[in-house]
């Protein structure tokens, strides 16, 4: 059966050529049907696509258009890459909140960055979600946008939508460790459990052999070269150091630290885990002797690789040379595992890392949360397979998360400051309400132009009387 994929967000150019990357070396017959906001962008990502699939030769039927509806009536798989609001707004969840003392080397999965940018998203997503149940009820519905939890969860409790996210930190994490104990990738099992960015490790294996005592060897060698860490009634004491950006950023010390304290390892590493932890972190930015976000994991820098990634990629689009080879080749991103996931839908049973609700997989964490854990597509559908449950102590690194995710929520839903400004007490990172409240009103005021649902509330904070 041919597919019939309709990839909403298509301006984001990394993700598309990931992913048609890997349709053509799976030979996957398909009508790709591509969908931006922004005529510029929208055509751009054409072009790229179709150049890729003639110069391979391969069944990819490319369309194009600014309306969704157009596209979705056939559509068999639905996958929504949107970023409203793109790098400006990015910038804006990652700067405002710097401005009062926080610092973020993402924002976009927690902390003030993640649910400004939830905000944003929420609505879109619903009325996407709404025209899928409309036009397509039967489409394999994927969303890779984040902060991943907040969005699912809006999706699914406004609309009753079965979307599925998906995220590779998990297979990321299997593909480090393999390469750190000089083991085939192929040969491993493991099964992680947590929310999207903050997701443990706690089965890892190859074949039938236990891997967790030579894991446990391996986090013994790695925090022998810690830079700084120690702690004394759970925090940190920094002592200066002086190694490079990169070797700090390739040790990931907090990591490792954690896996030797909590018995288990958080997918996607420091540059990730360390937003979940504001008290050691976030406040000041204080990372290790430097500064989270600046000096080391720079966001600065993930703005410049994106931005040079992406001029790349337009200027290969828009090129009449031929295309390199690598382009061609496999990738990291968010777009991996999805064809897979095609695959399996089709011909047999397959194990993937996604991020559905909680149906009782994992029995001490709540019931309807969003979380990430592993699940077989089989016969069609993607069924969660039952964990054991998560010791105590990273059931208590996960909860403040999960009810945050619900108040975030509730804020985009609903257009509630008073919900945005506890969601920030929430999160740990603010140091007084009253730098809440500013933050709060900080953010809505910049991204007002994304945040329709709040317009009373912001006409009302600028003096204007609200009927």
């Amino acid at each position: 059966m041919t597919e019939h994929i309709v990839c909403i967000g298509a301006g984001s150019l990394l993700f598309l050529r990931g992913l048609v990357a890997d349709l053509i070396r799976y030979r996957r017959p398909c009508e790709l049907a591509l969908v931006d906001i922004e005529a510029e962008s929208l055509a751009i990502a054409e072009r790229l696509v179709t150049r890729m699939a003639s110069a391979r030769q391969a069944e990819i039927t490319v369309r194009a258009s600014l309306d969704r509806r157009e596209c979705l009536r056939e559509a068999t798989t639905v996958i929504c890459t949107i970023g409203l609001g793109g790098r400006e707004a990015w910038e804006r969840d990652v700067f405002i909140p710097r401005t009062f003392g926080i610092y973020q080397p993402v924002g976009d999965t927690v902390l003030p960055g993640g649910a400004s940018r939830a905000l944003r998203m929420i609505p879109p997503m619903v009325a996407i979600a709404e025209d899928v149940l409309e036009l397509a009820p039967d489409a394999l519905f994927l969303n890779v946008a984040n902060p991943m939890a907040p969005v699912c969860g809006a999706v699914r409790r406004a609309t009753g939508a079965h979307i599925v996210g998906l995220c590779q930190g998990v297979y990321h994490l299997a593909h480090y460790l393999a390469s750190l104990l000089a083991i085939p990738p192929s040969t491993l099992t493991y099964a992680a459990v947590g929310i999207n960015h903050l997701t443990w490790l706690t089965n890892f294996r190859r074949e039938t052999l236990d891997l967790w005592p030579r894991l446990m060897d391996l986090c013994a060698h790695m925090r022998a070269q810690e830079p700084t860490a120690d702690t004394v009634g759970g925090h940190f004491l920094e002592r200066p150091i002086e190694p490079s950006e990169a070797l700090l950023e390739d040790l990931n010390p907090f990591s490792w630290w954690l896996l030797d304290n909590f018995g288990a390892l958080p997918a996607l590493l420091d540059r990730h885990a360390a937003e979940f932890f504001p008290a050691l972190f976030a406040r000041k930015g204080s990372y290790y002797g430097q500064t989270l976000g600046v000096d080391v994991y720079s966001f600065e820098n993930t703005l410049a690789f994106n931005d040079l990634a992406y001029a790349e990629l337009r200027d290969a689009a828009l090129d009449e040379e031929p295309l390199y080879a690598d382009y061609f080749t496999p990738i990291s991103g968010n777009h991996e595992g999805i064809v897979e996931l095609l695959l399996a839908r089709h011909d047999g049973q397959r194990t993937f890392s996604v991020n559905i609700p909680n149906s009782g997989q994992v029995p001490n964490l709540p019931a309807g949360a969003i979380i990430e854990c592993p699940a077989v597509m089989q016969d069609g559908q993607i069924e969660p397979i039952p964990q054991p449950p998560l010791a105590p102590a990273l059931v208590g690194t996960l909860l403040p998360h999960i009810a945050w995710a619900d108040v975030v929520v509730e804020a985009a839903l609903r257009g509630n400051r008073d919900q945005f400004i506890q969601a920030l007490v929430l999160d740990g990172s603010v140091s007084s309400l009253e730098v809440a409240i500013q933050l709060a009103d900080a953010l809505l005021q910049a991204q007002q132009e994304h945040l329709p649902q709040f317009a009373s509330t912001l006409m009302s904070s600028a003096g204007v009387e609200v009927s």
